[in-house]
């Protein structure tokens, strides 16, 4: 949980949170502050080391001789065991997203991006703040978006996604601080095409699972955020894309075999549930399975040809 403070002696501003998404790699929550302007308000220690990414408002933190201010311009680093006070410089309040990596995948995130992680050990962040580029301002109101809503969402696409976010806003904040020195040492062509290989012949294998992104890279003895990484590097789209086309594509030959258990199909093929099925394959296909099932195959592939 990160700190945010309010005046001193005063009792701590109304500040709530959501958890948006909990799995084993990344912890996602929601927060909104209702704090007034002014501070710095008491001494606070962060209890986890958290990147928060701003919707509204601002909010300024200080740590010993130094501040840093964060608003949707730029990204808050918070590591765990820090400590600092927070003042209010605007009369609005703040709203943002608290990113949690796991301890394991934060270390290998930044691993290669600095070679001198390892000799700082719980310490990855070594600044306070960072830049957010418009691509991560809008892939993470897209992103909270999607969790506020009320239809099925999977946890792949979100892990892939919240991890992506991370990452670049940890390049952004290395790089401006002519700290990137992305490592090299185990990026082998080879290896590359291995791992992404094996990553498609288990998603090819399991097309009817609830995978995550964790369980995956356990199955081809990757990090998550290593899998992630190189597989968009070899296939050009992300694991969670890449899945969903296995999926669909597969729906097609069932249907055309004479599938009319539309739920019994998207259950076989992973999908959560019949509507979040036909919500996907129309949005892929332009027309929903129930009409592909009563139509033509042929018809359909005409009206996609370009």
């Amino acid at each position: 949980m990160f700190y945010h403070g309010g005046m001193p002696g005063a009792p701590d501003p109304p500040i709530q949170f959501q958890t948006l998404h909990e799995g084993p790699i990344i912890r996602i929550r929601e927060y909104d502050c209702h704090a007034r302007f002014g501070g710095p308000g008491a001494e606070e220690e962060s209890g986890t080391h958290s990147i928060v990414l701003m919707r509204h408002g601002a909010f300024c933190r200080h740590v010993e001789h130094e501040s840093a201010t964060a608003d949707v311009n730029q990204v808050a680093f918070f590591s765990q065991g820090s400590v600092c006070q927070v003042s209010h410089p605007v009369d609005c309040g703040d709203r943002g997203t608290v990113f949690v990596v796991s301890p394991r995948v934060l270390h290998d995130i930044v691993c290669e991006l600095d070679q001198s992680m390892d000799e700082r050990p719980g310490q990855p962040f070594p600044f306070l703040s960072g830049p957010c580029d418009a691509s991560v301002f809008w892939r993470h109101r897209a992103l909270v978006q999607r969790l506020s809503g009320q239809g099925p969402i999977e946890p792949f696409w979100v892990e892939e996604t919240a991890l992506q976010i991370a990452a670049d806003v940890l390049e952004s904040a290395f790089t401006s601080r002519g700290r990137a020195t992305r490592s090299r040492k185990a990026d082998t062509r080879s290896g590359h095409a291995d791992l992404a290989e094996a990553a498609k012949a288990h998603l090819a294998g399991g097309l009817g699972e609830r995978l995550t992104l964790d369980d995956l890279a356990r199955a081809v003895h990757a990090s998550p955020f290593h899998l992630a990484r190189v597989f968009q590097q070899r296939t050009g789209i992300t694991i969670h894309r890449y899945l969903t086309l296995l999926r669909l594509r597969a729906s097609l030959e069932r249907l055309a075999q004479g599938q009319e258990d539309l739920t019994a199909l998207a259950l076989d093929l992973g999908f959560s549930s019949h509507s979040h099925f036909t919500d996907t394959f129309r949005r892929e296909f332009g027309c929903t399975p129930s009409e592909i099932r009563k139509g033509d195959l042929h018809e359909m592939s005409k009206n996609l040809e370009v």
